[in-house]
């Protein structure tokens, strides 16, 4: 399927590793133009020259912390007119209400929640003007599924879902389309830290975080590139009446929760 990308332009937070390096390698196949944005300089350098050499397009990077003040101005300007935003930026710290103080509460929540915000307001601006875009916001599960033990990020996550679909219930009036993505657990080496946090508390053995790895759909957490597939589609034309919803891609975790 041609998902007629081709030759847009793309714009990347947190691009450097994980979720965010998958992204790029799925839009530089499709043919974008990127600007990929994080605060590791060096890895994003990398990853830009390898997608040039074994995809031909342009990337440009933008070393850039999302958490500090004039953030998401210095993107817009750095990157002029886009034609997808993928905010992918940030990590909000697992823990209960005690484990996670105010500082680092309000600390997660300034890259992830108010970047995103912030991103949002500076580029769908931009986009209106230009006569239409695309804004993806990758959430994750736990904003559905309420964590006593994530409880920063179960918060944080909700609030971007509600802010997701209040954003674009309208946008589409303005020819922008703004969809939410609510990974569940995907392959990076982020899930094996949590993992290996929680079998230390439950039976103080890190080692045997693959235990709990495989409890999840088919004894595995998601691959990045299954997740990363789906963001490129719903970039795309081929999902131009798809707006203010969120889209969640965790085999049915979410689905299982019973009483």
């Amino acid at each position: 399927m041609d998902l007629q990308l081709r030759g847009k332009k793309v714009l990347i937070t947190g691009a450097s590793q994980g979720i965010g390096e998958g992204l790029a390698e799925v839009f530089a196949e499709e043919g974008c133009s990127l600007h990929l944005v994080a605060r590791s300089g060096d890895k994003l350098q990398a990853l830009a020259q390898r997608l040039r050499d074994e995809h031909g397009v342009d990337v440009v990077v933008q070393e850039q912390d999302i958490a500090a003040a004039g953030a998401a101005e210095a993107i817009g300007s750095a990157a002029g007119r886009v034609d997808v935003l993928v905010n992918n930026a940030g990590a909000i710290p697992g823990g209960d209400l005690w484990q996670v103080d105010a500082q680092n509460w309000r600390k997660g929540w300034e890259v992830k929640v108010f970047g995103y915000i912030d991103l949002c307001r500076t580029f769908y601006a931009a986009m209106k003007q230009a006569g239409g875009g695309v804004i993806l916001n990758n959430i994750g599960n736990g904003g559905e599924n309420f964590d006593f033990r994530y409880i920063a990020g179960s918060t944080g996550n909700a609030a971007l879902m509600a802010f997701t679909r209040a954003l674009g219930g309208r946008s589409l009036d303005d020819r922008i389309r703004v969809l939410g993505i609510n990974p569940g657990p995907v392959a990076t080496d982020r899930i094996v830290k949590i993992m290996k946090n929680r079998a230390r508390e439950q039976w103080d053995d890190e080692s045997r975080f693959t235990e709990l790895l495989a409890e999840y759909p088919l004894g595995r957490a998601a691959s990045v590139r299954e997740v990363a597939d789906l963001f490129a589609f719903l970039a795309s034309p081929r999902s131009a009446y798809t707006s203010g919803t969120i889209i969640t891609v965790d085999g049915g975790l979410t689905s299982r929760r019973s009483i």
